[in-house]
């Protein structure tokens, strides 16, 4: 972190501060602004679009909503904890590992199921890769230690084929977002990457010079898709589930879930979630 915490006070206090939040005891659910947390998303006007979709749930839930935006899931995570923040869309991977805490709120529908996939791309000139078996020794960039597509997919799938992932490559690297990741591979930062299945499908409508500039050489999953969550205990969660499961039945939330390349949201089963659950206890 850029800042220190200040002698005397608590982890719950300073990262309330680091959100930008008063630590003032919280008011009433009807009463105060609902903070939804995101990671920056790949939008091409992100802050127009995060706008049109604080409007939407602002009207739906009678309520202020204001966004709050972190580069990692592992702030993310913090900050739901420190209940300084009510709600976010963050990785399966963080939720199950504090599944105990959390709530499932509401699952994205892709390709209209509750479903997505793990990708190992390489540059499109590398026509001799054919799986991530074949980029033993080479430079590779990860997304996030915390994304279960970006880094615990394939860190398994290499133990499971008898190899340490910590050997395995001659470097490897975090870029902190999928997009990046992509960015990385078509630019020849890197020989290899995990991305997120379903940020690559969504960039390829809209960037295919990006993605166009990679090529897919192994999937893994389904896995369930990236939720949104709220703290086990918070009183928002269930107007949120509400609206995001309502969004496709009218025309300004299919509007905006068009922006997102999805087809709605659904309450979602946390068995969903039971793949990657396993995958992290084998790790």
């Amino acid at each position: 972190m850029a800042n220190p915490m200040p002698i005397g006070w608590s982890r719950r206090r300073w990262l309330a501060a680091a959100a930008g939040l008063s630590f003032a005891a919280r008011p009433a659910l009807g009463e105060g602004v609902l903070r939804f947390a995101t990671t920056p998303v790949f939008l091409d006007d992100e802050a127009r679009s995060l706008a049109r979709w604080q409007r939407y749930l602002e009207a739906r839930l009678g309520q202020p909503v204001a966004f709050v935006q972190r580069a990692n899931y592992r702030e993310i995570t913090d900050l739901l904890l420190a209940n300084a923040v009510d709600c976010a869309w963050i990785c399966g991977f963080p939720y199950v590992r504090q599944r105990a805490a959390l709530q499932l709120v509401a699952v994205p529908l892709y390709r209209r199921a509750p479903l997505y996939h793990s990708y190992i791309i390489v540059p499109r000139d590398d026509a001799a890769s054919r799986s991530l078996t074949d980029l033993g020794g080479r430079v590779f960039a990860y997304s996030d230690p915390d994304s279960n597509s970006g880094w615990l997919a394939p860190n398994v799938a290499l133990r499971d084929r008898g190899f340490d992932p910590t050997r395995f490559f001659r470097r490897s690297f975090f870029t902190w977002g999928h997009r990046k990741v992509i960015q990385a591979v078509a630019v020849g930062l890197a020989q290899g990457g995990a991305v997120d299945g379903y940020v690559w499908d969504t960039l390829a409508r809209k960037h295919a010079e990006l993605t166009g500039a990679t090529r897919i050489v192994e999937r893994f999953g389904p896995f369930g898709f990236p939720p949104v969550v709220a703290r086990r205990d918070h009183p928002a969660a269930a107007a949120v589930r509400r609206v995001l499961t309502a969004m496709a039945g009218d025309a300004e939330g299919r509007t905006l879930l068009d922006a997102l390349n999805l087809d709605g949201f659904v309450a979602g089963d946390t068995h969903l979630y039971d793949g990657i659950e396993a995958n992290w206890r084998r790790l």
